[in-house]
């Protein structure tokens, strides 16, 4: 007995159409189309999920640096004081610090700089 397909087709064509709601027209509506489309926007999105840590990262420090200028040094040597003295803050929390709470961070380089 042959094995009949179209179930199996239907329901791979479904999935993909459900992924590529939202779309322009033919990548929404062809299937061929969709399936390339879905492969590049996940690929862009494992990208991007990659990129937007290092972003952060980089707008951590320039805040951080921005904070430690105010207060009379520079990024590198607060963080090169901050690793001599064991204060183990990571760069996001003391970009929240510089951003939020400044007399807390002008405390944080001051006990540093001693």
């Amino acid at each position: 007995m042959r094995v009949k397909r179209g179930v199996t087709t239907h329901k791979r064509h479904k999935k993909i159409r459900k992924a590529t709601v939202g779309m322009s027209r033919a990548n929404r509506t062809s299937v061929r189309r969709g399936k390339q489309a879905l492969t590049r926007a996940l690929v862009n999105a494992t990208r991007d999920r990659k990129n937007r840590k290092r972003t952060f990262r980089s707008l951590w420090n320039t805040r951080i640096n921005a904070a430690a200028r105010d207060n009379g040094t520079t990024y590198s040597r607060l963080i090169a004081a901050l690793k001599s003295k064991n204060i183990n803050l990571d760069r996001k929390v003391l970009s929240e610090l510089a951003t939020n709470e400044p007399s807390v961070f002008t405390d944080i380089v001051k006990t540093a700089q001693k």
